[in-house]
């Protein structure tokens, strides 16, 4: 088993070499990333909403997405390998606030954002309950968390976590787990997040809504 911190190393090194081909024709298993995009912005249209954060955003091609759409919204993009964020800035999207950091331990101000976004980036997280105590703090009241990961049955979920993740380590890979739906409720419900979608799909997906309950 291993640490929080080398989890997070092994993560730093392959994005390092993936930064400069993530968003090419060829990505390789990355290519899989932009089968989200579709439903993050579809949720993203059902509200409102001026600033938002990307969490794990890798070289930030939500944000480009979005921007193309809106760029008078504010965006942040966050991510713990530095050469992702360089990759990012790199695009000269006007006003876009790209930060080295991590979804665990997020750098911003108490309810900052009124929405966060993470795509494909949270079965890299060895400590998922401080990422969900950390996005619940930035949120606004009333702000919601759109999550898009892997789950699957029980007995795939096992064979994921204990098969393929260790060997995808073993090659240089950062991930860690995969989560079942039950796992994400006690996630959302210790942090003081009630879901409002939770479900599995197909290839293997989860599509997770949580909004952060408005002060009285």
């Amino acid at each position: 088993m291993k640490t929080s911190e080398q989890y997070k190393d092994l993560t730093i090194k392959e994005f390092t070499k993936a930064a400069d081909i993530y968003e090419s024709s060829h990505a390789g298993i990355y290519e899989m990333c932009k089968d989200d995009y579709p439903y993050i912005s579809s949720e993203l249209e059902k509200e409102n909403f001026h600033d938002l954060l990307d969490c794990g955003c890798g070289t930030g091609p939500m944000i480009s997405l979005l921007y193309e759409k809106d760029s008078k919204k504010n965006y942040t993009g966050i991510d713990l390998t530095p050469r992702m964020i360089e990759v990012g800035k790199s695009k000269n999207l006007n006003g876009v606030n790209w930060v080295v950091g991590d979804c665990e331990n997020l750098p911003f101000e108490d309810n900052s954002f009124d929405a966060i976004i993470c795509s494909n980036s949270f079965h890299h997280y060895p400590n998922p309950q401080k990422f969900f105590d950390s996005v619940e703090r930035v949120l606004r009241p009333g702000g919601r968390l759109i999550l898009q990961d892997y789950t699957a049955s029980k007995i795939v979920l096992w064979l994921m976590n204990h098969t393929e993740m260790p060997l995808a380590n073993l090659i240089g890979h950062g991930d860690v787990a995969a989560r079942s739906l039950d796992e994400m409720k006690v996630f959302c419900a210790n942090s003081n997040l009630r879901i409002e979608k939770l479900e599995s799909a197909k290839k293997f997906r989860m599509h997770l809504v949580a909004r952060k309950v408005s002060e009285v």
